[in-house]
């Protein structure tokens, strides 16, 4: 393999943390320094670039990043800054790393970054080389055969054990949780989670066909499956309920749950919507209203998730993915993003992630229609046509709810109908 001597590799982290990223940093590093190339570690993502600012850079040996792969967080720090979509601000970057000197640059972050460096290549007057190495615990960008991005087996594994734990107490005490997880347009992670620590409920916004719905429909499920469990005696249960969920309700009604604030990509601050709050409120008004408490607390988790160090699946992952970066680099000198396919790690043109439409990244969303999803469904608790249709169990169910039989069928009739 032949490298340009001296040539100079940026890396950059942006986006949100996941745990690897410094697994990505630490062998890009490595095979870098190895094939006599210098590296050059890029402060907080693209935003002292995006501001004309070279000095935030830090110059990376092997002594600094050879023990750091099995750590959390990242040695780079990390940024959601850095507006690509002004020209202004892709010069300015463009100017920055000529007056660092890299020759080509590893970028790490999810989607929003990789849509970033895929503008930034495009409209790059220089011959640089662009690679990304896709992190996010979400799991929703399309990487090829299906295959998890990193940080989202670990999330998933912590997300688990924090959910196990819930279930526990919530045995003890005769207690419900709504646990919210991140995941803004995917309920990969949402699912994940709840499919296996064997959650009573879990909701992702993929289930729901309808582009918005309202609070009261969000809460129809939660409620049949509080009452379903009423009806077999017990009084506890967690439901797993992704994030993205606050984005099909009627912009209308979230302005009224909350001042909705947004980041600096102008999206909506997901977990600054106190959905878990709203749900719990309005979910006991209901029952109280009808003569019966419920005991519900809200959790949100994702922060514990986003900087917990990678277990070995992902350290592993981010060993590969970061030596197939680099030397896609020296190698090949092609961009784009690199992945796993088949066993086989390659870089993908950026142009295979892009919507056409849109222009931006796609999204990998949770197929409703596999068995994967059917599997999910079939083992949580939740209220079903054949529940209302049965007359011994429809009984149950109208005492469980202090209903009556046509009122219960007349609450949950939507139920009925799409079930």
């Amino acid at each position: 393999m032949t490298t340009k001597k001296n040539k100079t590799i940026g890396i950059l982290v942006g986006g949100g943390p996941a745990p690897g990223i410094n697994g990505v940093i630490s062998a890009a590093t490595i095979e870098a320094r190895n094939r006599g190339c210098r590296v050059i570690g890029i402060l907080y993502g693209l935003s002292w670039l995006a501001s004309g600012d070279s000095a935030q850079t830090v110059d990376l040996e092997i002594d600094d990043v050879s023990r750091i792969h099995l750590t959390g967080g990242s040695i780079l720090h990390i940024s959601r800054a850095g507006r690509v979509q002004d020209p202004e601000v892709r010069r300015k970057i463009h100017e920055t790393l000529d007056e660092l000197g890299i020759d080509a640059l590893i970028t790490i972050g999810g989607e929003g970054t990789a849509g970033a460096v895929a503008k930034l290549c495009a409209t790059d007057p220089s011959p640089r080389c662009y690679v990304h190495v896709p992190k996010t615990i979400d799991n929703d960008i399309p990487l090829p055969g299906g295959f998890s991005t990193f940080g989202y087996q670990t999330a998933r594994h912590v997300g688990v054990e924090v959910v196990q734990s819930l279930m526990e107490d919530a045995k003890s005490i005769g207690r419900w949780y709504l646990i919210i997880t991140m995941g803004r347009r995917s309920g990969q992670l949402a699912l994940g989670i709840g499919k296996a620590a064997g959650a009573t409920l879990t909701l992702i916004p993929e289930e729901f066909d309808k582009k918005r719905i309202t609070i009261d429909e969000l809460m129809l499920p939660i409620e049949g499956s509080i009452l379903r469990r009423r009806a077999d005696g017990r009084n506890d249960g967690v439901v797993v309920l992704a994030e993205g969920l606050a984005e099909k309700i009627d912009p209308d009604e979230l302005k009224r749950m909350h001042p909705v604030d947004r980041d600096p990509h102008g999206k909506i601050r997901l977990t600054d919507l106190p959905l878990g709050y709203t749900l719990r409120r309005r979910l006991n008004e209901r029952f109280e209203r009808r003569g019966f408490k419920a005991n519900i607390m809200e959790k949100l988790i994702g922060y514990e998730l986003r900087g917990a160090p990678p277990i070995p699946f992902d350290a592993e992952y981010t060993r590969d993915l970061g030596f197939a970066a680099t030397r896609a680099l020296l190698s090949r000198n092609r961009s784009g993003i690199v992945c796993r396919n088949a066993g086989v790690i390659g870089v993908v043109p950026f142009k295979d992630f892009m919507d056409p439409t849109t222009g931006e990244m796609r999204v990998r969303c949770v197929d409703t229609s596999t068995e994967s999803f059917l599997v999910s469904k079939r083992y949580q608790i939740r209220m079903r046509k054949q529940d209302l249709e049965d007359p011994a169990m429809r009984k149950k169910l109208a005492i469980a709810g202090c209903m009556t039989e046509e009122e219960l069928l007349e609450h949950f009739a939507p139920i009925l109908n799409e079930d």
